[in-house]
Parts: C-alpha cells; structure tokens; sequence
C-alpha cells in the first residue's frame, strides 16, 4: 500500500475548529494523589482559547500547573475532568490527529545522542512519512532558517545548550504543524541563540502559526505575546493583552501585575523593608 505523505498536505482541521479560536481549553482539572494519601489539583477549573496567528503567553511560578497544562493539551496527560481541543480534535479521543497539527517543544527533551542535528532531523521527518527526498528537503530548510549549519553534522551529543535547543525547535517543526507549543524555550541559552530562537518564534506567528509559549522570562512575554494567562496554583488569576493587563493593575512590568494580582507585593515589600 502506498504511504500518504503527510507533508506535502498541510494538516487537515477538525471540523469544529472555529476560525478564530485554534486552541480550547474548558475546564481542565488534572488531580495527582500525593504521599500523604491526599490528592492535589495541579491544575484547577482552567480554562482559556487562543486565536490563529497568536501567540499566547501561559506564565506563573514553579508549581503553578503550566507544565501540567501543556501535557494535557499535547495528549500526554489526560485530564481528570473538562477538555481541550487543538484544530478542532479532541486531546482525549483524537490523539493521532492531534500529532498531525501539534509540534510539541518541552524544557527536558533530549536527543538522540549519537546522531547528528541532520541525522536526527531526516529520521523524525521520515517518522511523518515523507520520502527520503522530501525529508532531505526539510531537514536542511531548517538547518539553515534556524542557524544550525555549522554544527549540523556533528553528534548532538557534543552540542552546547544553545544548540541542542535548536535543534529541538527544527524538531518540532520539522512537520510544519500549524500549533506549537513551547516549554521554556530558551531556558539556559547564551545572549545569541536566545535571539535567534524567539525571532524564530515570532516569524512563526506571523506565518499563522497558532503558539502557547510558557516562559520565566517575563520581559520576553511582553514583547512577544498576543494574550497573556497568568497562572497561579492551577488557576487563572488574570488574562488579557499586556496593555490591559497594566489598565487593570496600574502596573507596567509583567513580574508587578503578577505580584500584585495574586496579592503578594505588599507581603514582599514588608520581608525586605
């Protein structure tokens, strides 16, 4: 039987998708039990929708339910209740299409360590079932756009933190997806991949892309991002565009209209005096 190449089509939507709205999440509790026999809400009632073409910045604290959140929009973690849709499929009961429209970038995905950045890139093309050609093709498309050509053919093993990185976002491109989901992705980068990486972003957006970005480097989220959800222990505490995220709190920096949301600066400014 003749394999379908994926790649030559763009990913077909899901017939509920609405043109405006990519990404739905409604509701979404996700309950861990814990060692002391009780459980916890890692993430609590959650819901929020992202628009086509927009990157939306998911942010808060350690602990405070992202990285749960976006393992249950990727189809890696079911949710204890509610539900999300990505193109108009169900996380829960259309996981293959799901795989189809989502690149999924996490903050500890490793690499194949005795494969080259080329290497790795063909095999993961050709697991989307394009030809050895077509893989080619993207492979090295990517290789360029993202700056890897000077370290394309050595082993990923071998690569600095900043490289590996891109390499993980060539990855998670490498099917052309129309949603991305970014986990920290420039935690740990030097001062250029850094640069290189969230320009990426953003052409990706301007491209139409569809992008959750989760992030601790707040001055990076209010450049880029189109909408802002700010998450504190598995509920959203505030959402908006930055400029009216400032409107509602008499803010101007991200890390103060967090502060003071969730009603900590004043208990800050007592510690320190």
């Amino acid at each position: 039987m003749q394999r379908q190449n994926l790649w030559l089509v763009k990913p077909h939507l899901g017939d509920n998708v609405d043109n405006m709205d990519t990404v739905v999440a409604e509701n979404l509790v996700k309950v861990f039990p814990t060692a002391e026999g009780a459980e916890k809400r890692a993430v609590d009632g959650l819901s929020f929708r992202v628009g086509t073409g927009k990157i939306y910045g998911l942010l808060g604290p350690n602990g405070a339910g992202k990285t749960t959140t976006l393992r249950m929009l990727a189809g890696l973690m079911r949710p204890t209740s509610g539900t999300a849709t990505l193109a108009g499929f169900d996380v829960s009961t259309e996981p293959e299409s799901i795989k189809r429209v989502l690149g999924f970038l996490t903050a500890n995905t490793g690499l194949y360590q005795r494969l080259t950045s080329r290497e790795l890139l063909r095999y993961f093309a050709q697991l989307h079932l394009m030809s050895t050609q077509q893989a080619r093709a993207r492979a090295d498309d990517l290789i360029v756009r993202l700056g890897i050509s000077d370290f394309a053919d050595l082993r990923c093993g071998g690569l600095s933190t900043g490289q590996k990185q891109r390499v993980n976002i060539a990855r998670a491109l490498i099917a052309d997806p129309p949603i991305l989901i970014m986990d920290e992705p420039t935690l740990g980068l030097d001062v250029l991949s850094n640069r290189v990486i969230l320009e990426y972003i953003v052409r990706q957006r301007d491209a139409g892309k569809t992008i959750i970005l989760s992030t601790h480097y707040l001055d990076e989220a209010e450049t880029m991002c189109d909408q802002i959800g700010l998450l504190y222990d598995g509920r959203l505490v505030a959402e908006g565009t930055i400029e009216a995220l400032r409107a509602a709190t008499g803010e101007q920096r991200l890390s103060d209209i967090f502060l003071k949301t969730i009603g900590v600066r004043e208990k800050v400014e007592a510690i320190i005096g």
